[in-house]
């Protein structure tokens, strides 16, 4: 049994993010109603999540963690369930973001606000050159000297381009600079969906100091879809592998921001001493080189996010503000132009390599530490003698995936839910003899199965989840079939609203301008953005 969950105020919560020392704002509803109104600080860590998410957000079981709703009640649901894991310091915001916003303080919507306002500040600080999507245009039709890339993540490229970029995401620009830019004569377009990597991939290409004029594309390929021009879907193309003049190029661009952002290299010693004191101090260990070269090998422990993705949306990543952060790749290019902007956004940060790290070499993908369910509780069943129950009739199937995922693929039948609304939703499936979760992996699936466990057996989890279902030759259905609950997991991004797209992508474009400006009146943030002398 826990105590009775402590509580503090507005107030309190203030002065906390203001007094030097590690804390963990979060919030436990899902995004969608996240993204309408929260607090700048607050990490999104949905209720039924916390098993298989916290983990890897929160590490330190001592950390001082506050927990927030908007008087849903979740938070304090979440601080139990937190504390049962083992976590002793843990309170939730009286009367929520309400009081929060009643005091006087600012409230926002979006996601991932911290990284976006950040490379709003970025712009307005270090002054990175734009241009619009009229002028590129006028350069492609001019056949002018140009190269345009992209740096979100390979899968956004591919799903929506402007014709003729090349996906470079994150930090891997300044990595493949040279063997993507030979000439010093070609003008460099950065660009990502609307802003914030546009911006800060701009910005990395200068503060490395490469000879070309480099320029943000504004509001990126939503502004590029609202001037009227045709996006691509499906482009594929890739930098080359880095050449040694490529490397000898990129390793003197991250040594200008090393130098320019006084970042920190650590060696194997300080890294065990920093391991030794975890348990007073939060660290997170990360490896931001890309999903390929991860999966290839890499250190034990360590936890994969590519680097630009980790500066997109740091507070999905780094729950603790406070804490110490240290960066690996395998030659410190990556990690340097990484940890130069979670520098300026206030973080402790080092670098290291992976071969300094030393310890284990392991394959794969990371796998999150899943902590408070019993997993005996859990009973499992094949997906050949699923399919069997199913055939007959006698078994509901729940899908635990996110909403996005299970659009696109879930076993014929299955109902879409959230977990934290089981108790509401089961209600709305057709009576039947068993109920079978799945997810993914089956890792969710087995958490809920435990947790709602019965003497007879009639709740299962999936073993392996949705992938063994198709590793098993099993078919898939796709689509919004069966919703038990209302999906509320994802905010939907501009270009994937069912209608208006266009006033989307004006008033997330306008809304992410903003940000600026909300930051001048803001005291709750930390950025220290540092750019090259002129």
């Amino acid at each position: 049994m826990t105590g009775p969950i402590k509580s503090i105020d507005a107030a309190g919560l203030k002065a906390a993010l203001h007094d030097g020392a590690e804390i963990a704002l979060l919030d436990a509803r899902e995004e969608v109603p996240f993204d309408a109104r929260h607090i700048l600080m607050a990490s999104c860590l949905p209720l039924g999540r916390i098993e298989v998410s916290v983990d890897d957000l929160v590490p330190r079981r001592g950390a001082r963690v506050v927990w927030c709703d908007d008087g849903e009640g979740l938070a304090a649901q979440a601080a139990e369930r937190m504390t049962a894991i083992g976590y002793t310091d843990v309170s939730v915001l009286e009367g929520g973001i309400k009081a929060w916003e009643a005091d006087g303080h600012c409230i926002y919507s979006g996601v991932h606000v911290p990284s976006k306002a950040f490379a709003e500040v970025v712009e307005h600080e270090a002054g990175t050159p734009y241009i619009t999507a009229e002028e590129l245009m006028s350069l492609i039709d001019d056949k002018a000297d140009i190269a345009i890339y992209d740096t979100r993540s390979y899968e956004e490229y591919h799903s929506n381009s402007i014709p003729g970029a090349v996906s470079v995401p994150g930090a891997e620009i300044v990595y493949r600079f040279k063997d993507l830019t030979p000439s010093a004569d070609t003008m460099v377009v950065v660009n990502c969906g609307g802003r914030t990597r546009s911006i800060i991939g701009a910005q990395a290409l200068i503060n490395a100091g490469v000879p070309n004029k480099v320029v943000s594309l504004k509001n990126g390929t939503q502004d590029w879809h609202l001037a009227g021009y045709d996006v691509v879907k499906g482009a594929t193309r890739r930098p080359p592998e880095v050449s040694n003049a490529g490397m000898d190029a990129a390793i003197a661009g991250a040594r200008r921001i090393a130098k320019l952002c006084d970042i920190r290299i650590i060696d194997r010693a300080t890294l065990e001493a920093w391991r030794h004191e975890a348990e007073e101090r939060t660290l997170y260990t990360l490896d931001v080189r890309t999903p390929e070269e991860y999966e290839t090998g890499h250190v034990a422990g360590v936890k994969h996010i590519a680097g630009g993705q980790l500066v997109q949306e740091t507070d999905a990543h780094l729950g603790t503000w406070g804490a110490r952060v240290v960066l690996l790749d395998d030659n410190g290019i990556r990690a340097t132009v990484t940890a130069s902007w979670l520098k300026q956004m206030g973080w402790e940060v080092a670098i290291m390599t992976n071969a300094e790290a030393g310890g284990e070499i392991v394959t794969g993908p990371h796998r999150p530490a899943v902590q408070g369910f019993d997993s005996s509780k859990a009973k499992r069943i094949s997906p050949k003698d699923l399919k069997a129950i199913l055939d007959s009739g006698e078994a509901n199937v729940v899908d635990l995936n996110w909403s996005r995922g299970y659009y696109d693929g879930h076993i014929p039948g299955a109902w879409y839910a959230i977990r934290a609304r089981l108790d509401a939703d089961l209600g709305k499936l057709p009576d039947a003899a068993a109920l079978v979760f799945t997810s993914p992996d089956g890792v969710l699936a087995e958490v809920a199965a435990a947790d709602r466990s019965a003497s007879d057996g009639s709740v299962m989890a999936l073993e392996g989840g949705t992938a063994a279902w198709v590793a098993a030759g099993l078919p898939l259905e796709t689509g919004a079939t069966n919703m038990a609950s209302a999906a509320e997991d994802i905010r939907l991004k501009a270009r994937e609203q069912g209608t208006d797209i266009e006033a989307a992508m004006r008033a997330y474009l306008a809304w992410e301008i903003e940000l600026v400006n909300d930051m001048a009146k803001d005291d709750d943030h930390r950025f220290n953005v540092i750019a090259p002398a002129s």
